[in-house]
């Protein structure tokens, strides 16, 4: 019997042929059922391993999202066809708006306080599961659902308890609720400012304990301090809106906060060392990744003011515990205000959550009744668009690519993200990153070359390493704007083969001071520009200068007088430092006058070789950066 098409396989139909560039290609529905064959999943997966799962995650989804709308189709015992509703797994509590819309659209199951065992058992019953920070969801509970798991809801912004690869591989996607808890975050932080500043925590403590220590509580004051705001966004302008009316004097680092935002709200935008060696209270709200994990440690300590207090409701993995009990043991911190700690709950015994001049809440941020409320429908509704084949701005692992547009453009994606990384770390100063320039060179007509995926990737380069946003070509263009960032394109036809999509990418980042000025163009602007050779994305041009280095392990970047015996003096540096030398490439602009080198290393060098290649008389400026 002829298959009866459902509402959920014309809605997807419509979406993706809407999205589609060429539409002269097969249709997408034709090219998702084609996806399903293990040849193109396994040309999915051929390419660059940062993109094909990511890829195969939403072909894969969308799909079984098509075909569980099939398999909903039942007939009763008089032969006519009814459709089920999908059943919700609710692993956690959730506010009642969230359920009652859930309940609109599906089975809800509310079983809390589930075991792994009982989750893995249940989770092949259910199209979809909404979870907070306590349930696991591991690599266990999507094989166990076979496949069924279409959507997997993190009710907050964190998605730590989730095995992202692993809903990846299994085409599961993973939406979360990041703004909904907005205000009561940035009220608890001004909550644990003004309760710190006065002993609140410690003296009821003290008075509860028959004591009355007067003379030992006292405080200090809030007006005229200065207090340094670490990460601008949503949550950070919120308390600094805050602490404005409480007459504190407020400073700001975030590399994405647009200046007159900054502005507006009476704030100055200031480098990282500037704010945290002015400011009397320290107020992190920045997102935990591998540039921000233990930032502040042993030297950032050193590096503020005597009797400074530190206030964390963002993530507790951006401070180095140990270091701050030495730090408020040596008086460096006079007091801490912590909501959020590196192990959650953090072990009885911890110095940290024992020191007297500590106070403590066990990750209360978001726990407000008004915030649990919105965080409720704000993941529902994602959820529910997710069953209904709609691709949200909260999905954290779902860009959309047909493989034959993946798979031509894979060393192009690869090298589109590490340049935007590049030009990012090369940013220096407080004005903020506003404007970015992607500029492709390519023999092909314009139409014929679609560059969302790989605008997305230089987005992804540029906001990832100091973002807790997981970018994809779904929400690149949101994720940027939330920033503030602004990303045009611009296209050169140049003479070259076509057969090839790209010739060279460049990432223009303007109105920034630059880290290695020699990376400045003509115009200003720190320029980056790179290409595919051999299938391996290289690094061709740093500002005015010719370079010729691949984009592997991690890069030198070295401004010198052009004369004999450089690459020597450098390179016998690093050799006695034990650091592998993998490529070398030398630009200049006149023969005899400034040349760049550019260095790939393997590791990292230490402070003491770094400063070594600082100290050769002819090198000008350096820089050591991140792939």
């Amino acid at each position: 019997m002829a298959s009866i098409p459902s509402p959920h396989t014309a809605r997807l139909n419509s979406l993706l042929s809407s999205s589609s560039v060429n539409h002269n290609k097969p249709s997408n529905l034709s090219f998702l059922h084609a996806s399903s064959n293990p040849s193109s999943i396994k040309l999915l997966h051929s390419v660059s391993p940062s993109i094909s799962s990511s890829s195969t995650t939403v072909i894969c989804n969308v799909l079984k999202t098509v075909e569980s709308a099939d398999i909903s189709l039942s007939r009763d015992l008089h032969g006519v066809v009814s459709t089920s509703k999908p059943t919700i797994l609710v692993s956690e509590k959730l506010g009642e708006a969230g359920l009652d819309l859930l309940k609109s659209f599906g089975n809800v199951d509310c079983s809390y306080d589930l075991s792994p065992q009982d989750l893995c058992a249940k989770i092949s019953l259910c199209d979809a599961l909404i979870v907070r920070s306590g349930t696991k969801v591991t690599r266990d509970v999507f094989e166990a659902a076979q496949g069924r798991l279409k959507v997997v809801g993190r009710a907050g912004v964190g998605i730590d308890n989730v095995d992202l690869q692993a809903a990846t591989e299994f085409g599961c996607l993973v939406v979360n609720a990041p703004t909904a808890n907005t205000i009561a975050a940035a009220e608890h932080g001004i909550a644990l400012l003004t309760s710190m500043a006065r002993n609140v925590a410690q003296s009821d403590a003290s008075m509860k304990a028959g004591k009355w220590l007067r003379s030992k509580y006292v405080g200090v004051s809030l007006v005229g301090k200065t207090l340094a705001i670490m990460g601008f966004g949503k949550v950070g302008s919120e308390v600094a809106r805050r602490a404005k009316g409480l007459g504190m004097h407020v400073i700001a680092h975030d590399p994405y906060a647009p200046a007159d935002r900054a502005r507006a709200i009476g704030v100055d935008l200031v480098s990282f060392e500037q704010a945290i060696s002015t400011a009397d209270f320290i107020s992190l709200h920045m997102p935990l990744t591998p540039a921000t994990n233990k930032v502040f440690n042993d030297d950032t300590f050193a590096k503020m003011k005597n009797g400074v207090r530190l206030i964390n409701v963002a993530r507790g993995g951006v401070i180095d515990e140990d270091a701050l009990v030495r730090a408020l043991d040596s008086g460096i911190v006079a007091q801490a205000a912590l909501d959020v700690f590196t192990v959650e709950p953090p072990p009885k015994d911890s110095k940290l959550v024992q020191h007297e001049n500590v106070t403590v809440t066990p990750h209360l941020g978001a726990s407000t009744k008004e915030a649990q409320e919105g965080v409720a429908i704000e993941i529902a509704e994602a959820v529910v668009g997710a069953l209904n084949g709609e691709l949200s701005a909260t999905a954290v692992n779902a860009p959309m690519v047909p493989p034959e547009v993946l798979s031509e453009l894979a060393p192009y994606v690869v090298l589109a993200e590490k340049v935007g990384r590049l030009a990012v770390q090369l940013v220096t100063g407080g004005s903020g990153i506003q404007s970015v320039k992607v500029v492709y060179k390519s023999a092909r007509d314009p139409d014929s070359l679609d560059t969302r995926l790989l605008r997305a990737m230089v987005t992804k380069g540029i906001i990832e390493p100091i973002s807790d946003t997981i970018i994809n070509l779904v929400n690149a263009d949101f994720s940027a704007k939330q920033k503030g960032l602004r990303i045009s394109e611009e296209r050169i036809i140049v003479d070259s083969s076509p057969e090839y999509p790209v010739e060279s990418i460049q990432v223009q980042i303007s109105n920034v001071q630059s880290r290695f000025a020699s990376a400045l163009s003509e115009n200003g602007n720190i320029s980056i520009e790179g290409r595919v050779k051999y299938g391996v994305p290289h690094l061709t041009r740093v500002g005015p200068f010719s370079v010729d280095v691949s984009l592997e392990g991690n890069l030198i970047l070295c401004k010198q007088v052009d004369q004999p015996g450089m690459i020597g003096k450098v390179g016998n540096i690093l050799g006695e430092s034990n650091v592998n030398v993998s490529f070398m490439s030398v630009g200049r602009t006149v023969k005899g006058k400034q040349a760049i080198m550019a260095i790939g290393v393997d590791e990292e060098p230490d402070k003491d070789t770094q400063k070594k290649i600082g100290e050769v008389s002819a090198v000008e400026e350096f820089v050591f950066l991140k792939l």
